[in-house]
């Protein structure tokens, strides 16, 4: 497959040569390939914060290299600073960022700052409004008279009218309620495929990566202890627990039928795959 995004021996430690010390990242090999739904989950200290806002010439290596389409963003000024408009990062609470007059004026700040002509401009800020479902009458609104979860789909979609190569959200989902969440994921879904963009999403939500990503990376002490499918990831529960992670609810009861002696497939982690799995199973035992 076709790294869009990597890195090598990517290693970050905070406060070098003070008392508070702090390896971040130790000699990380990372990798997101193109059109990819990535998942990234880690407990909070683990390291994962630093690790994405590398990928966006936010925060520089200590030492090895970040590569973007193959290329060292920190080859040249000029390559970093390009860097930042093809990886879009939307922090956790981004609503707390926004500061123009109007909703319209925020989520064309990115595509400004790009150059870009106001025919591109206002194409890109009515295109990237649409993704995340605000209306064109909002985007004469301040940001400041819209709810929690409206003020998060401007932030989203400031950066997504950059129309980055990759998308990255750390905790995009956090402090909204139920509905709000499948919302936002449904948002993002749409702009992947649409855009076939990579997306890497950040969470410690065992449920929310499970049934939105095609593979999952885990990071814990600064470093990267394996990667795979869901399926493979979930079926190291005990490490997963041990991390402070655990597995999604679902995958943990299945689990559990198994160890009292139920012949059923544990590795399932989304309620679609329970449903198909213990429908597997009754029809099995002649009971559908």
């Amino acid at each position: 497959m076709d790294a869009i995004i990597q890195t090598e021996k990517l290693s970050h430690i905070y406060s070098t040569g003070t008392p508070f010390e702090h390896a971040a990242l130790e000699e990380v090999d990372f990798a997101a390939y193109r059109g990819e739904y990535l998942g990234i989950i880690g407990r909070t200290g683990s390291g994962k914060s630093t690790l994405i806002q590398h990928l966006n010439g936010l925060l520089k290596p200590t030492s090895g290299k970040v590569l973007f389409e193959g290329k060292d963003i920190w080859e040249t000024k000029e390559r970093t600073h390009q860097t930042r408009f093809q990886v879009g990062l939307v922090f956790q609470y981004p609503e707390y960022q926004l500061f123009e007059e109007t909703v319209y004026k925020d989520i064309a700040f990115g595509p400004r700052n790009m150059k870009l002509d106001e025919g591109e401009v206002d194409r890109r800020v009515r295109a990237a409004a649409a993704f995340v479902g605000l209306s064109g009458e909002v985007l004469e609104k301040s940001p400041f008279e819209l709810s929690g979860g409206q003020k998060r789909r401007v932030a989203i979609a400031g950066v997504i009218a950059m129309e980055p190569a990759v998308l990255i959200l750390d905790e995009p989902t956090a402090g909204l309620d139920p509905v709000g969440v499948e919302s936002i994921l449904g948002n993002i879904r749409d702009y992947h495929r649409a855009k076939n963009a990579t997306i890497l999403l950040v969470s410690h939500s065992m449920e929310e990566v499970a049934r939105s990503v095609d593979r999952l990376v885990v990071v814990s002490k600064g470093r990267i202890p394996f990667s795979g499918a869901p399926r493979e990831v979930f079926a190291h529960g005990d490490e997963l627990e041990a991390m402070g992670l655990g597995v999604p609810q679902v995958t943990r009861v299945f689990h559990r039928l198994r160890a009292m002696g139920v012949d059923i497939d544990p590795s399932v982690y989304t309620i679609d795959q329970a449903r198909a799995a213990v429908r597997d199973y009754l029809a099995g035992k002649g009971a559908v």
